[in-house]
């Protein structure tokens, strides 16, 4: 789409503390990254879908699944603390370096989302290329406003936020919006050369809440299950 170049980079390392084995988990008798791959190949609006992993058997799945799985993720950027941005950046730097291939558009997309399907790839990448945007991220209408947040304090509930307006109606309140961790576009050089996935001209796209589940435990898949089959059912 466009002229610019996309590379599509789904990250999925091998350990996970809260629900082992999670990314290649059977959602609906389907391997769970195997929702990204396949949205993102039918989406045609990137020329090179990649998972970036530590795991020969999630590198197996996505091979299967048609995902580029080029190298194997170094172990220094597949612990609990390596950071998205890194992880992007060494594929990045993997294509260019090894490949001479160039991209000017890199697409995040979580292998936990896997209820974003295809539609929401292309319709958020054109929003993208639309808005002249330098990144995109997509969010879910917020089902908790700040102002009804509390916290403890020594057993007394208070206000989160100290300028609580208590005497607004829920309806009178603005709309809020919450990333759901599916969609994360951003210009080639913002990422490398700033490191951010968030530039100055950010846009949003917005994801129904039964299209936003991000799978982190057990109670979050059975949630994926329920709305997968709902839309089967449709």
């Amino acid at each position: 789409m466009g002229n610019y170049k996309c590379l599509a980079v789904i990250p999925a390392r091998g350990g996970s503390k809260g629900l082992p084995g999670k990314n290649i988990r059977l959602l609906h008798d389907k391997p769970l990254i195997q929702y990204s791959i396949e949205a993102a190949l039918n989406s045609g609006c990137v020329d090179e879908v990649v998972v970036t992993t530590d795991s020969e058997d999630i590198a197996r799945v996505s091979s299967q699944a048609g995902a580029a799985v080029p190298f194997v993720r170094p172990a220094q950027l597949a612990t609990d603390v390596a950071k998205s941005i890194d992880v992007l950046k060494h594929a990045v730097e993997f294509y260019e370096h090894t490949q001479n291939q160039f991209f000017d558009v890199i697409m995040l997309l979580q292998p936990t989302s896997p209820l974003r399907n295809a539609l929401d790839i292309k319709e958020a990448y054109t929003l993208f290329l639309n808005n002249q945007a330098d990144s995109l991220q997509s969010v879910t209408l917020s089902g908790v406003q700040p102002y009804l947040l509390r916290e403890m304090d020594n057993g007394r509930l208070m206000p989160y936020l100290k300028d609580e307006k208590e005497h607004l109606r829920r309806q009178d309140l603005k709309e809020l919006y919450a990333l759901n961790g599916a969609i994360y576009i951003v210009k080639r050089d913002l990422l490398m050369n700033s490191g951010t996935l968030v530039g100055p001209r950010n846009c949003g796209y917005i994801m129904p809440r039964e299209r936003s589940v991000d799978i982190d435990d057990k109670f979050d898949l059975k949630m994926a299950e329920f709305f997968l089959r709902e839309s089967n059912d449709k």
